[in-house]
């Protein structure tokens, strides 16, 4: 088994994500309910649904390339009615977030395949952290986890309560302990036991924080003296709650520690789940996951057709189909 890409339980997942993301006065849908009926579409309309989309967090650049091939189509007379603009809608958007959906594959040829997960206080990490744990098991890996959290009070118990709670191992040592040193020996048990997957964590911190992402970069040093290639997967939670800070927050990490993967959090209740297109345009980096609530089925595979579809309440594109 290699990957994260099982159609089991996507459907599923999307019709959470769709019933947190996007109910009744969800911000776009809302929107494009209320800013069209009995309208032409025209370019005020298009400066309406710019100011709109920046406010829900989309962001300039995203919002910029998504306006200007919707001012193309109406210059062109495509725009007709406002399934047409929908439509359109969906197609610009599902252009910035398409090349981002990558999920995450576990090579098998790694033995054990090491992911780091990094990320600031608040985030979500822990809690990414067991429900990626489930994840993996149920497709067939053994997971070992390792407590690379030694700062934060109770971080160790909460990654140990979620080791009892998915029955893995988990290698952990007291607070205030180097956390290189935890994760490396994490790496060196997972190797011993033949475990398939080591899921590290590490100390929350703030992206401003310069000496705790160096901290970062030795954990990265000290891993590659057991095996250069790790760690295999630096995976970032960001809160998708925080707006332009998530994408500031990405932006200096991936500077520092190059992230190869995001999983984005809390993209129910008040989230408007805008920011993704934001991470997406301005970043490119691969979105792994996004979770839309507390229980472990609120962890899913990330899939740009149906997060569109979400957004925008429609079955436009693949979606619904």
């Amino acid at each position: 088994m290699s990957d994260e890409t099982s159609t089991s339980g996507v459907r599923g997942f999307f019709s959470r994500l769709r019933a947190k993301l996007a109910p009744a006065d969800s911000w776009l849908a809302y929107d494009l309910a209320n800013l069209l009926p009995g309208r032409k579409i025209d370019a005020q309309i298009l400066d309406e649904l710019e100011s709109h989309l920046i406010t829900a967090d989309v962001g300039i650049e995203a919002t910029t390339q998504i306006l200007d091939e919707l001012r193309r189509r109406v210059a062109r007379k495509e725009l007709d009615d406002v399934d047409a603009l929908r439509k359109s809608l969906h197609a610009s958007m599902l252009q910035i977030l398409k090349p981002v959906e990558s999920p995450l594959i576990i090579d098998a040829a790694i033995k054990p395949y090491v992911i780091l997960v990094i990320g600031i206080n608040g985030a979500g990490k822990t809690t990414s952290i067991g429900k990626l744990a489930h994840r993996l098991m149920a497709h067939g890996h053994s997971v070992m986890l390792a407590a690379g959290d030694t700062f934060r009070a109770a971080a160790r118990e909460q990654l140990e309560a979620w080791a009892t709670r998915n029955n893995v191992p988990i290698i952990s040592q007291h607070n205030g302990a180097d956390p290189a040193a935890v994760i490396f020996d994490g790496l060196n048990a997972a190797r011993a036991r033949g475990v398939d997957v080591l899921i590290a964590d590490t100390a929350g911190r703030l992206h401003t924080q310069v000496h705790l992402m160096e901290e970062l970069k030795k954990v990265k040093r000290v891993l590659a003296r057991l095996d250069p290639t790790a760690p295999h997967e630096v995976l970032l939670i960001l809160d998708g709650t925080i707006g332009q800070n998530a994408v500031a927050q990405a932006d200096v990490f991936n500077r520092h520690v190059n992230v190869t993967g995001l999983a984005i959090t809390k993209l129910d209740g008040s989230a408007k789940g805008g920011v993704v297109l934001a991470i997406a345009q301005k970043l490119k980096i691969p979105i792994r996951f996004v979770g839309v609530g507390e229980q472990i089925e609120d962890f899913g595979v990330f899939n740009a057709d149906e997060f569109v579809s979400a957004l925008l309440k429609s079955d436009a594109g693949n979606a619904g189909k």
